[in-house]
């Protein structure tokens, strides 16, 4: 892992984008390795800078993380029923038109299997529902950058556990561990999760008639407005930069459903700022 990091570390920012290479529809026990990125990182995106981002350029700390709330939260909100189809366009494996990429697992999977059994994928909320009391209210329940296809019996290991580091293997979970307290998603996607848990920090603050979702420094939230920890997801951040797959998804988004974008996939240096 330590070596898988090290080569990340050396791609950020001026590497080239990431390809998605060699995608199957998999069985149950299909290999993930086939379903990631073989190479990280991205540039950072400045083409929204001197339009969508204009407010919020040259800020910092506090002030940033304001500015980007005021940004994102114009927004057009999804029925949760609406989900489905929109994650199908979202997640869509790049070599499969009829296949979504499982966030945790990274297999590809057929999207007509949908639904709640084992074998299907459903809708992960990567920022727990319960931590906020949200379930699926159209608003954060709903809020498609950190809803994301998830094979249905890994979701379920994972449940609402927060982000740390270390634990015992998930079986058919592409990499991913998990202990009493926390989860650990699989390399590939380790600053994904990092990006979206950064985005319902800033675009939740406490209005809408929802809690202000915040980012901790420790496991075992429970039912609070909270998600940790914080110091390990900002690594995976700096670990594991955007690749083609989640700018990419970030572009989706906004054109085609929700209208607003990640900051975060665009700038991942405004974590640093912020946090």
């Amino acid at each position: 892992m330590l070596a898988i990091r090290t080569r990340r570390r050396k791609a950020v920012v001026l590497a080239t984008a990431a390809v998605l290479a060699g995608l199957t529809a998999p069985s149950l026990t299909a290999s993930p390795a086939t379903a990631t990125p073989t190479t990280t990182t991205a540039t950072t995106n400045t083409a929204y800078d001197d339009t969508y981002y204009k407010d919020a350029i040259g800020k910092t700390g506090a002030s940033l993380k304001s500015s980007l709330h005021t940004i994102i939260s114009d927004q057009t909100k999804l029925s949760y029923s609406a989900v489905w189809d929109a994650l199908k366009a979202t997640d869509e494996d790049p070599d499969n038109s009829g296949n979504v990429i499982l966030l945790y697992s990274g297999v590809s999977r057929s999207k007509s299997l949908n639904g709640g059994d084992t074998g299907d994928w459903n809708r992960e909320h990567v920022w727990a529902k319960s931590h906020g009391d949200f379930g699926t209210s159209t608003g954060p329940g709903t809020d498609i950058h950190h809803l994301r296809p998830a094979d249905v019996r890994v979701n379920s290991v994972r449940g609402n556990k927060d982000f740390d580091n270390g634990g015992s293997a998930v079986s058919e979970g592409g990499g991913s561990l998990t202990d009493s307290d926390s989860f650990e998603p699989r390399d590939a996607v380790k600053g994904d999760v990092a990006r979206m848990i950064f985005y319902m920090a800033v675009r939740y603050e406490g209005g809408d008639g929802f809690a202000d979702l915040e980012v901790n420094g420790q496991v075992d939230n429970g039912s609070n407005p909270y998600i940790g920890k914080l110091s390990v997801l900002k690594a995976w951040n700096d670990e594991d930069p955007p690749d083609a797959f989640e700018e990419h998804r970030n572009q989706v988004v906004y054109d085609d459903y929700q209208h607003n974008r990640n900051p975060f996939i665009d700038h991942p240096e405004w974590v640093e700022s912020i946090w």
